[in-house]
């Protein structure tokens, strides 16, 4: 079912925080249905929304990421590419902080 994916610990590790992230909002929009809000972002949005946009935020950092993996290779003189860890910490950061102030 999933064998057209590229399953690797890091895409793994995504997608499982993904998941628990839909459930936890689930959890608590059950137990506090929340109120629509205006933050930094140019829209009122509600918990989910603000879920949603920091998603398509986060998936967007690791495609950039894993996009310019080969030139960030040639403009900083690495031995490999990047590790993709380190754009999934900061696409969790957004994803923090656009939850947390957006």
């Amino acid at each position: 079912m999933f064998a057209w994916m590229a399953w690797t610990t890091p895409v793994a590790v995504f997608f499982i925080c993904i998941a628990l992230m839909l459930v936890g909002m689930t959890v608590w929009e059950i137990k506090s249905p929340t109120m629509e809000r205006k933050g930094w972002l140019p829209i009122a949005t509600t918990r989910g929304d603000r879920l949603f946009i920091g998603l398509l935020t986060a998936a967007y950092i690791n495609l950039i990421w894993v996009g310019l993996g080969e030139k960030m290779q040639e403009w900083f003189d690495l031995e490999a590419e990047p590790t993709v860890w380190i754009s999934f910490v900061l696409s969790m950061a957004v994803l923090a902080l656009l939850m947390r102030k957006g």
